[in-house]
């Protein structure tokens, strides 16, 4: 331990040195672009140590989730999730198959760590599909995906989802698009006022297994809801959604969605929507209770913003709720106190769909100039907030409560949202911020016409922003969350359990049984050898391969490949697989193991023997 210890000291040591010659060379500064001296070796792991916080962020059209260590900006994992992955047969086994329900991709936006008291808790992760209107969910015990719920009824591109309440009760999901519902119902698009509606799904979790179900829906104007946040400790129990297109304009929206002035940030009490639920002020749609907040007052107000909002952000005590309209340099940010002031107090300025506007000057507290495209705002433990400047290609960070700007970094290029350390939670750690920039450019190597995005490191810790480090990344990382990493425990390996279904744990056990043109084949997956390995069938058989890893040791993964039939999976130690082919080609195909797992690998082999048909 002394000797690694005194080595990884050693690395540390050299790796400052490399920088401070690269300084002195003026090959390394903290101008121009390029990351400061002093935060590279900030930013520097040596081999073998760990990071402090791991960050996670969407794949977006990838359907995947990217695993990010930070300080190192170390890429770890690529978490599969709408998408299938032949790397780890995600989509290939029956399970995942099961849960993609047939579909091939999806479009991954926010992902969201589940809260206990408005702190991450290191359980689970969800993710929305803004595409196919579905949310999954991810258990951080193994960063596999366990539960996938949708389509989702009645609503289309689930954009705003998936930030939860404080205590992971909910998360909402809010249409981007309006279109008639139920699905499936056709309406012209001049009947797009009329006809078409915007739909929110409350999507509730079980506290104890974190199971998704669908509880209740709210029925909204046919607008755009963009993002949304819960409200915390003082604001707990509402929740905030910006919308645009209040125009309710269907072509060219690029115009005819921004031609008001003023859009609305859309704040609703999911309590009393509950409560209303409960007591059956719902009409069922396609099966699911939706409530039309016209008719059940008091669950839904709106609150003008500048026109066509991006991000709304609620500050870690609840009380500032921040909106960035892209097309004016400013942020706004609502003073939660007032609008329950307002509220209480009938300062309502009008009704738009027959929802309730509040009076703007009542419940603004500030306009802050921030400069060009604010989209996003993230919080650090000291009172300030930061924003991402689109069109700048910046970041910008001004003091809560003072409403003025004290730093400003340029960022490369064309920042969409930003990841602080704990950035979402009601006690944010500081320390590292995260631009997800939509554009690289010329900040890496070339690799043709399709270039990766970039993430980019800024030290967040002293008066001064700083650029310490930056990694590609593949497109697109709409948003992140960055937890402590010491609050994740993930198992390396599954237990064993005879009475699992399918499972076998002996290779004396290990057979194939026969069940008119149906194969079940019970197999043992371990080092180096399939049992069985000769496997022969019948052209037209349906053959379920059942396959056990019993290697309990970390990191002894194995795969499972059939030459010519399209299948491959990974089984991790402990685990239990079924894959299923239809055995339609005859001959003889070799099925070997996919993942290296010993001096032996290459001989982990067996035979699909498959006699013509008669």
């Amino acid at each position: 331990m002394k000797q690694r210890s005194w080595i990884v000291g050693l690395i540390a040591a050299g790796a400052l040195v490399v920088v401070g010659i690269l300084v002195g060379t003026g090959l390394l500064g903290g101008s121009g672009g390029a990351p400061a001296a002093n935060g590279v070796a900030k930013a520097m792991v040596p081999p073998g140590e760990l990071d402090e916080y791991y960050l996670f962020a969407s794949g977006g059209h990838s359907g995947q989730v990217f695993v990010y260590g930070v300080p190192s900006m170390r890429r770890i994992r690529t978490i599969p999730v709408f998408t299938p992955d032949p790397a780890l047969g995600y989509g290939y086994d029956e399970k995942t198959k099961e849960m993609l329900g047939g579909l091939t991709w999806g479009d991954v936006h926010h992902p969201a760590l589940s809260e206990t008291n408005g702190e991450y808790d290191g359980r689970w992760l969800f993710v929305n599909d803004n595409a196919n209107n579905r949310v999954a969910r991810i258990n951080l015990k193994t960063f596999f995906t366990e539960q996938i719920l949708g389509p989702v009824p009645n609503i289309m591109g689930p954009h705003s989802a998936c930030f939860v309440t404080p205590n992971t009760e909910y998360l909402f999901m809010g249409s981007r698009f309006a279109t008639p519902i139920p699905h499936g119902t056709y309406a012209p698009l001049e009947e797009f006022s009329e006809k078409y509606k915007g739909v929110l799904a409350a999507i509730k979790i079980d506290p104890e297994t974190g199971h998704m179900s669908l509880a209740w829906q709210l029925l909204l104007p046919p607008w755009s809801f963009d993002l949304g946040d819960a409200g915390k400790k003082v604001s707990d129990g509402w929740h905030f959604l910006t919308t645009y297109n209040t125009e309710e304009a269907y072509e060219t929206l690029e115009v005819g969605a921004s031609a008001r002035d003023r859009d609305y940030i859309v704040m609703f009490n999911w309590r009393e929507a509950e409560k209303a639920a409960e007591e059956g002020k719902y009409t069922l749609i396609d099966g699911v209770k939706v409530i039309d907040p016209v008719e059940v007052p008091g669950i839904v107000y709106l609150m003008p913003v500048a026109k066509s909002p991006h991000g709304v952000d609620v500050s870690p005590d609840g009380r500032y709720i921040v909106a960035s309209g892209k097309l004016q340099p400013t942020v706004t940010v609502y003073d939660f106190e007032k609008i329950q002031e307002a509220i209480r107090n009938g300062r309502i300025a009008g009704h738009e769909r027959g929802l309730p506007i509040l009076d703007y000057p009542e419940v603004r507290v500030a306009e802050v100039e921030v400069g060009l495209g604010p989209l996003h705002t993230q919080f650090d433990d000291k009172g300030y907030a930061y924003t991402s400047l689109f069109i700048d290609s910046a970041v910008v960070k001004w003091k809560l409560g003072e409403w003025t700007v004290v730093d400003k970094i340029d960022v490369h290029y064309n920042p969409g949202h930003l990841c602080a350390a704990e950035g979402d939670t009601v006690s944010p750690d500081g320390k590292w911020l995260v631009s997800l920039n939509k554009m690289a450019k010329d900040r890496y190597l070339s690799v043709g016409p399709s270039h990766p995005e970039s993430l980019q490191l800024i030290d967040i810790s002293g008066d001064k922003m700083q650029l310490v480090y930056e990694a590609p990344v593949d497109p697109e990382p709409h948003y992140a969350q960055m937890v402590k990493a010491d609050k994740i425990r993930p198992e390396v390996m599954f237990m064993k359990d005879p009475n699992r279904p399918y499972s076998v744990w002996d290779v004396a056990d290990a057979r194939i049984e026969r069940n008119g043109d149906e194969v079940h084949v019970y197999m043992v997956a371990v080092r180096s050898r399939f049992v069985p390995d000769r496997i022969e069938v019948n052209q037209g058989d349906t053959v379920y391969f059942h396959i056990t890893n019993t290697d309990m040791d970390q990191d002894i993964s194995h795969g499972f490949g059939i030459s010519l039939y399209d299948m491959n999976v990974q089984v991790e130690p402990g685990e239990t697989k079924t894959v299923k082919i239809v055995a339609d080609k005859p001959g003889v195909f070799p099925f070997y193991c996919t993942n290296f797992c010993s001096a032996l690998h290459q001989e982990m082999q067996g035979w699909l023997l498959v006699k013509p048909a008669q």
